[in-house]
């Protein structure tokens, strides 16, 4: 059996009854000044500790950039040059910007929870500090709260210091280990911080965070900025700028789809935006509904944009298109690298039938228009052919006369009881 004590108040794993944020919470209750010093500082710890650090008289956060290797290089070679610090400091800001854009985009706390973290913070960067003579101790900027960036690298180290009142017995606290100041430093994740209450410990501490908040950047302006002028917790948001935000998540999905695919292009083949968007809309489309119609007016380059969406897709193709066009869709497919497909004339339809449709997953049917009536023998083949395939409708006029023209292409790959065009 284990000799060690389990209520050991020197350690703090986050298990249960050792989590760092209860250990903040009853220390914190003595604490006068609060320095703080974390290579990642997240709202998401703010959240779960401004109730705790609402009595105290002076707050300050220092934390790394956690930048990547280009933005780290430009601020090493300013430093190596012994340049201004101006440009070195006004990178530190840009990247802490986006940084805390990225955290509040990305953050799964609830938004209640989020906004209501980032209004106190905010509250407590534009409070006063209450104790004048404290503050000017600190070379503070008369603020309760000051959160800086260190510029030079990356911060690594945790390290919370605590100083008490004066008439207290002991001087203060130093907590350092593994948790960073978020909600998975202070509770969820299981980590290893260890408590030192000795004065040397405090005030050794206590000049190492001096030096490095001496060649920090002051960002709590920026962090203001940031928050109510670039993110969604702004209060001047026009209707126009709301437009765009509810039609980017609309087709955020499709924006994400278009870096993934990177298609194969015939040599000297122009390559158009348009065209590429269209195959991926369509893919998203035929995937869903089993069929889709590509029905941009002529000469915007339909065949091409076949040929795209076949790309992205596995399996045999057959192509039924107007006898006259059968080697141009053979030269356009292999062209653009498709080699599992065969060309059938429209007028093939029960030779088709004969031979089996077996081995074909995928039917494209060029000017499909042809077949918006299906009182006709033609469409009853074609429609036989289409059964259990995902199929692609090219044609410029798919609507003729009434909108039952694209009721009758519809049921080629849906049937009118299934009702999926429905919500």
């Amino acid at each position: 059996m284990s000799n060690i004590d389990q209520t050991d108040l020197t350690f703090f794993t986050n298990e249960e009854g050792h989590s760092l944020l209860n250990r903040f919470k009853s220390t914190l209750r003595d604490t006068q000044l609060f320095d703080v010093l974390v290579g990642y500082f997240r709202l998401s710890g703010f959240h779960r500790l401004y109730d705790s650090l609402e009595p105290l008289e002076k707050i300050r956060i220092l934390v790394g950039l956690n930048v990547d290797k280009d933005s780290y290089d430009i601020i090493s070679h300013h430093q190596e040059m012994a340049m201004l610090d101006l440009e070195s400091h006004k990178r530190t800001k840009k990247v802490y910007q986006k940084n805390l854009l990225e955290e509040i985009e990305d953050t799964e706390e609830p938004e209640n929870k989020l906004q209501e973290g980032i209004e106190k913070f905010i509250a407590f960067l534009n409070a006063d500090c209450s104790d004048p003579e404290i503050d000017k101790a600190y070379h503070g900027n008369g603020k309760k709260l000051e959160i800086r960036a260190y510029p030079s690298k990356n911060i690594h180290a945790k390290v919370y210091i605590g100083k008490f009142k004066p008439e207290d017995r002991d001087y203060g606290f130093v907590i350092t280990g593994s948790s960073n100041f978020s909600e998975s430093g202070l509770i969820a994740n299981r980590e290893f911080n260890v408590e030192l209450r000795t004065k040397r410990d405090v005030l050794f501490a206590e000049d190492q965070f001096n030096k490095l908040w001496a060649e920090s950047v002051d960002i709590s302006e920026d962090f203001i900025d940031t928050i109510e002028n670039k993110t969604w917790l702004s209060e001047n948001i026009t209707p126009y700028e709301l437009y765009l935000k509810l039609i980017y998540e609309y087709l955020e999905e499709d924006i994400n789809l278009e870096d993934e695919f990177d298609p194969f292009l015939p040599d000297g083949f122009m390559k158009l935006k348009y065209q590429s968007q269209a195959a991926i809309q369509a893919k998203k489309i035929l995937d869903r509904y089993n069929g889709v119609f590509l029905a941009d007016v002529v000469g915007l380059g339909k065949t091409f944009i076949t040929a795209l969406l076949l790309q992205q897709l596995l399996g045999r193709t057959l192509v039924i298109c107007p006898p006259v066009l059968k080697e141009y869709w053979k030269d356009s497919l292999f062209d653009f690298g498709i080699r599992s497909f065969e060309v059938e004339s429209l007028g093939k339809l029960t030779h088709i039938l004969k031979k089996g449709t077996e081995r074909y997953d995928y039917i494209v049917v060029d000017e499909a228009h042809r077949f918006r009536n299906e009182g006709t023998q033609a469409y009853a083949d074609l429609l036989e052919i289409c059964n259990n395939k995902k199929v692609i409708l090219v044609t410029a006029t798919p609507l003729n006369n009434t909108i039952n023209d694209i009721f009758a292409q519809l049921k080629l790959f849906q049937s009118p009881k299934i009702q999926l065009f429905q919500g």
